[in-house]
């Protein structure tokens, strides 16, 4: 199965911004152990490349991806550092094409009908809808109702209470950030409750499938 698929079937990619390699080995573990398979590993992360090499060569089972990426050359650092897909927060041609290049996954941001078509039309594997807090659930309805062949996942705004509505109305899977990785269960090292966050996450994608 491929990382698109496998993204897909779980319905749950965790937005991690960490201040050590550790610290985020540790927090992928305990959401890994929740059942989420993916984990993006944003640009804005303190030395995010040795990050993902790090990460991409230790946690086998777990796919590791970038994000905030907003041009080829650091998508293509990524890549060569074991990204096995890319996050945009914005939407970059270049960026898509580059990646396809390599043969990774790209999912790059839009947020009105004609962006998301452009990458689409591009090569996107997934649209990330970016801020998705802005039109909420809704949206999504509203989007594939003219654009049903659009794979689409919101980032912004996704938690625990609007992340079976974003299923029910269109989306692949979520992006989740701060709603899933919680700064003071990081700080204090509670795993357990990341790994009791990221299975309630997982769950409520299935459930609001079934």
């Amino acid at each position: 199965m491929g990382v698109v698929e496998q993204i897909k079937e779980c319905g749950v990619v965790a937005v991690l911004r960490a201040d050590s390699p550790n610290e985020l080995m540790d927090v992928s573990t305990a959401l890994r152990e929740g059942g989420v398979v993916a984990i993006e590993v944003t640009m804005t992360v303190p030395g995010a490349l040795k990050v993902i090499e790090e990460a991409s060569a230790k946690m086998t089972d777990t796919i590791v991806g970038v994000g905030s990426v907003l041009d080829t050359e650091t998508a293509r650092a990524a890549i060569l550092a074991g990204a096995e897909y890319v996050v945009c927060p914005i939407l970059n041609v270049d960026v898509i094409e580059m990646v396809k290049r390599y043969g990774k996954a790209v999912m790059p941001a839009g947020f009105t009908p004609t962006e998301i078509l452009t990458a689409w039309q591009a090569g996107a594997d997934v649209v990330k809808v970016f801020p998705a807090s802005v039109g909420g659930p809704s949206y999504f309805k509203d989007i594939k109702g003219p654009l049903p062949q659009v794979e689409l996942m919101p980032t912004g705004g996704v938690d625990i209470n609007t992340t079976p509505e974003f299923i029910k109305n269109g989306a692949c899977a979520v992006g989740a950030g701060s709603a899933m990785v919680d700064k003071q269960a990081v700080a204090d090292k509670n795993w357990a409750k990341l790994t009791e966050t990221a299975r309630a996450f997982v769950d409520a994608v299935a459930k609001a499938r079934s």
